[in-house]
């Protein structure tokens, strides 16, 4: 809105043209999101305190959890309002990408809000069946797959790291790709949502990344100079991340250890579609496994133990999966698991980053 409203003024005043650069933009709907995150936090909190809602603690976790029970959950309906809000404000609304990542968004946000309130009135830590669960993310990120699928100069072409002519176009199977990836990932971060601040610290690592992708990938000049595909439109995709980064900063502040706030998978899904729509929107597909590493490793370490524990009549590779609380049952603290994970997935943002140039 404020793009919209202050930009056309530029023909007047010349110092409204600052609002044509969509690095300028990007900034301020950062730092939007993070003073909506700051403003209505400590509101939230009481409100979800006094309307006891509180997170559900499962059964078979860690013992250390139990203490966790009854921590305000949902925080990631502060996320969404503030990512939103701010992207609103900032971004060129009239830009079709921002609108399908704000559907992918609130789509998802919308299936875990219904799993979260499943889980509170059932009072127990199963929300709504897999299978329902997992339909509604298919028809969601489906919905968006086709959009993009026929969208004029949109390419059913996959990018390869480390490769620059090598560009595989699937055609209709792009569809299919573009739904597991982005279900995929909303899954990948529900399944890492289990310690204080360790899902929103790669997310936003992730999200920082990808606010790169994007606005390399829609400046013709840069994608040229980088030998990247070239995607008209997606530099505003760069505002929405700006966005992300900053509600998620600003939904740390409250969820950093010990958590006064848990997202719930309000907001692990939100995040993980909204991502998985980032990476093939920018054209970065398959880079999203190195960008959102922590989340791959969190995922397998599940497929493997269920695997592993079927296959060899009980036995176990971990003491429990996700991987974080193997960590945790070896003794590690908390703390130092997050600030970890946090670490390996900034290292392998950077290598991400680099494959821009190896190539």
């Amino acid at each position: 809105m404020i793009y919209h409203l202050l930009y056309p003024l530029h023909t007047t005043f010349s110092s409204f043209n600052v609002f044509r650069y969509i690095t300028f933009r990007t900034i301020y709907a950062t730092i939007t999101a993070l003073l909506i995150c700051f403003i209505l936090g400590p509101w939230m909190i009481k409100k979800l305190q006094s309307l006891q809602i509180g997170q559900p603690i499962r059964e078979d976790g860690p013992n250390s959890h139990l203490s966790k029970e009854g921590t305000p959950t949902m925080g990631g309906v502060l996320i969404i309002f503030a990512t939103v809000i701010s992207t609103f404000l900032w971004a060129n609304l009239t830009v079709n990408y921002i609108w399908m990542i704000l559907m992918v968004t609130i789509g998802f946000g919308l299936i875990g809000l219904m799993d979260d309130f499943r889980k509170l009135t059932n009072k127990s830590s199963k929300g709504i069946s897999g299978k329902v669960r997992l339909t509604a993310e298919v028809i969601v990120a489906l919905f968006v797959s086709m959009i993009l699928y026929y969208k004029a100069g949109f390419s059913s072409n996959i990018t390869l790291p480390f490769f620059k002519t090598v560009l595989p176009d699937l055609g209709w199977g792009y569809v299919i790709l573009s739904t597991f990836i982005m279900v995929g990932t909303a899954n990948a971060v529900n399944l890492t949502d289990g310690l204080d601040g360790l899902a929103i610290g790669p997310a936003i690592t992730c999200f920082l990344t990808y606010l790169f992708f994007a606005y390399f990938a829609g400046n013709i000049k840069i994608s040229g100079y980088l030998q990247i595909p070239y995607v008209a439109g997606t530099g505003e995709l760069a505002i929405f991340c700006g966005s992300m980064v900053g509600a998620g900063i600003g939904f740390l502040w409250y969820n950093a250890y010990p958590a006064q706030l848990f997202m719930g998978d309000v907001g692990s899904l939100s995040l993980g579609g909204a991502l998985g729509g980032l990476a093939v929107m920018t054209k970065q597909e398959i880079l999203l496994a190195i960008v959102g590493g922590i989340f791959v490793m969190e995922t397998f370490s599940v497929i493997f133990q269920v695997g592993w524990f079927k296959v060899s009549n009980g036995k176990r590779i971990f003491r429990m999966a996700p991987i974080h609380h193997h960590f945790e049952l070896k003794g590690w603290a908390e703390p130092k698991i997050i600030v970890r994970f946090w670490i390996i997935s900034i290292l392998l943002a950077l290598v991400a980053i680099s494959t821009l140039k190896l190539r």
